[in-house]
């Protein structure tokens, strides 16, 4: 891309769609986080090591109503606050600080009632707003556990903690790592289910906020696969061979038989359980055969993020080529149905995470190999907030429902079940 070109994608605003119609609106940019820190507050912080700004970067974002939720985790020291949010319907600018969430204290290092280190957030329609803990500081063979693993709930309405649990010894195991989770809400509120991805233990977590317990499933789709452990992105070559479940999706709630989506982080895969297996806690060693084979998404198409919704559209994020691509669930999952709605090798490098509400698309990039495997460049902008429509930016493609003749959303359909398999 010329110079030219990135100077016009910056001032516009504005990713072009590979494959469709639409486009994308950068909402934020920064080149590097801040935090809104009363005066005395940043003092402390700044002398005490406690905030530095090049060891900040975003993870996970959710869209509540008007606020956004950033999750920023803390893989060195110097990260104020873990869990943050910002108001949408505000003009705060294009940098804004983030604002801790509920509060600072509840964010300090190492308390382990509160927030040490949080990745992805997840809120349900029942207005509250799921977040796990991981009780980490550092990353790879800088990891100390701080605090346990532990699930916290907060009522969106007073901003207050309704829930903490502590996953239990047998939940998690010596080389545990979960930064996913997914909230399956059933037949009224207190018919919750969280899911937990152990991306480097090979398990899935399962939590019920009626039983207030939890247990784990294992399974060979759980693992990566050998041959999809090598990752070129921004120039850089690596190998996150090691990388297992990850990316998770719920599938639309007009289904009569629901599925748990989810494929490991090295592999092009995806796969699929029904949640009534997950829901019995007493399937966890007799449910090989439930696990599905849906089919693979194609080459380059490692993702670390996906959503699926209502009406059956799966949009999931393509970290090694700067862009998110879609599904429409009404066909087999190959690598012929799959789309590519955005992309751009300057300001979607490695798009996080993605997020749909209401018919909007969020994603936010943040060049996450590069300020893990080299380093970033705190004069140009290395965080970025998307959003855009999902008709106009899927318009065109495999995934564009109209073209198909469907109503939006379509009246309610079984999947049938030949889908969750590879399409030879």
């Amino acid at each position: 891309m010329s110079a030219l070109a990135i100077l016009a994608v910056c001032l516009l605003g504005l990713l072009a769609n590979a494959d469709g119609a639409g486009s994308l609106t950068r909402k934020f940019a920064w080149k590097y986080l801040d935090y809104a820190l009363s005066p005395k507050e940043r003092m402390h912080a700044v002398l005490t090591g406690k905030y530095i700004p090049e060891n900040n970067i975003p993870v996970g974002i959710e869209i509540v109503g008007d606020r956004m939720f950033v999750g920023v985790p803390r893989w060195a020291p110097g990260v104020p606050s873990t869990l943050n949010w910002l108001p949408l319907n505000e003009d705060i600018g294009e940098s804004p600080a983030l604002i801790p969430y509920p509060n600072l204290e509840y964010n300090e290092e190492g308390n382990c009632a509160g927030l040490t280190t949080t990745y992805r957030i997840r809120a349900d329609e029942c207005g509250r707003l799921w977040v796990l803990d991981s009780g980490t500081l550092g990353i790879d063979n800088t990891t100390q556990q701080l605090c346990p693993y532990a699930l916290h709930a907060f009522d969106l309405k007073t901003d207050r903690q309704i829930l903490r649990y502590q996953f239990k010894e047998s939940d998690v195991n010596a080389d545990t790592f979960i930064a996913n989770i997914a909230v399956d809400v059933g037949k009224d509120c207190s018919d919750t289910y969280v899911y937990a991805s152990d991306e480097l233990g090979y398990g899935l977590i399962v939590y019920s906020l009626q039983d207030h317990d939890s247990w784990r499933f294992e399974h060979g789709f759980f693992r990566p696969d050998p041959l999809k452990g090598d990752f070129n992105i921004a120039g850089l070559n690596f190998q996150w061979d090691a990388e297992g479940i990850f990316g998770m999706a719920l599938s639309p709630k007009s289904h009569n038989e629901r599925y748990l989506l989810f494929h490991p982080l090295a592999s092009h895969t995806e796969f699929a359980v029904p949640l009534r297996i997950l829901r019995n806690k007493d399937a966890t060693d007799k449910s090989y055969h439930d696990f599905l084979v849906l089919g693979e998404r194609g080459e380059k198409a490692h993702s670390t993020a996906e959503t699926l919704t209502e009406d059956g559209l799966m949009v999931y994020n393509l970290i090694d080529q700067n862009a998110v691509g879609c599904w429409n669930s009404d066909l087999p999952y190959n690598k012929n149905n799959q789309a590519v709605i955005a992309k751009d090798d300057v300001e979607l490098v490695f798009p996080s995470d993605v997020r749909i509400k209401d018919g909007i698309l969020w994603v936010m990039s943040d060049r996450m190999p590069v300020h893990l495997l080299a380093s970033l460049d705190f004069n140009d902008i290395n965080f970025r907030v998307f959003y855009g429509s999902v008709k106009e930016l899927i318009s065109g493609t495999v995934c564009d429902k109209y073209q198909q003749g469907f109503s939006y959303p379509h009246q309610p359909v079984e999947l049938p079940k030949s889908h969750y398999a590879f399409d030879y």
